[in-house]
């Protein structure tokens, strides 16, 4: 029997990731495995794989913002999660489409700076623009060790210092993920103090799109009315899902997450 009951809407602004693993389709497939729709306005194609990304092609400012209205109108949205800018004029369209989402939705950003085959996605330039327009939108913001060093500008910062001074750039809530520091735990800080997160580390793992689904799990929860912290903590543990049973025989890069159990939907026998 079908339930009547409404599931959550939640909205990716981000790029779009050609191989599958990172980008907009890694978080739809988070934003299912942790039921909640998932509806998407994209701010770049990329055509990428595990080894590289080839090209980046930007969607244009006034389009991005179409395409968060058509969602808006008519579906709602229940939480926002951010991904790829890219560029100042993608950051001011952002910010421009974020004006149309209701007041109060949680907004989880995931600074995307540097892709896992290491290109750069966030052009320097676009640096101060993140910083000036979208951080102090979020909820809660995402980075990893390195992204986190790279916005407080300072490269000997770790956990709450370092997680502190990002805070200081506008957010509600920082997590500072475990995947880049010494121990593989999330650094949690909001108004009410520093909250460690731990969690197993997975070196035979994939981990290529492990910060999307981090970002879009944690964005999930909230909208299911997870308190910020308590969404922090379910993203960490799909996250870490996602990476243990990751398709490392995908590619020749860093292969991708496994957020949907897909080897075992198709294993001989399943």
């Amino acid at each position: 029997m079908i339930s009547p009951r409404r599931p959550p809407v939640c909205l990716t602004i981000a790029g779009s990731d050609s191989g599958g693993g990172a980008g907009i389709q890694a978080d739809l497939k988070a934003f299912a495995a942790c039921g909640t729709h998932g509806t998407s306005a994209l701010t770049a194609l990329t055509a990428q794989n595990t080894v590289a990304v080839t090209a980046v092609h930007p969607v244009p400012g006034a389009f991005i913002v179409e395409q968060v209205r058509a969602v808006v109108d008519d579906l709602g949205v229940d939480a926002v999660k951010l991904g790829m800018i890219g560029s100042p004029a993608t950051a001011a369209a952002v910010a421009e489409a974020l004006d149309l989402v209701p007041a109060g939705v949680p907004v989880v950003v995931d600074p995307v700076m540097v892709a896992e085959s290491g290109a750069r996605l966030l052009d320097p330039e676009a640096h101060d623009a993140l910083v000036r327009l979208i951080l102090p939108r979020a909820t809660v913001v995402t980075p990893n060790l390195p992204e986190a060093r790279a916005l407080a500008g300072d490269a000997t910062l770790d956990g709450a210092e370092l997680a502190a001074a990002v805070r200081a750039l506008g957010p509600a809530a920082v997590v500072v993920t475990g995947g880049h520091r010494d121990e593989a735990t999330d650094v949690f800080q909001d108004a009410d103090g520093t909250t460690l997160i731990p969690g197993p580390r997975h070196p035979d793992g994939a981990a290529h799109g492990s910060g999307c689904t981090h970002a879009s799990a944690l964005a999930a929860h909230l909208a299911h009315g997870h308190a910020p912290l308590e969404a922090a903590r379910a993203a960490r543990r799909v996250a870490a899902h996602a990476v243990a049973h990751g398709l490392r025989d995908l590619g020749t890069g860093a292969g991708p997450v496994d957020v949907l159990d897909v080897r075992s939907r198709t294993a001989p026998g399943a």
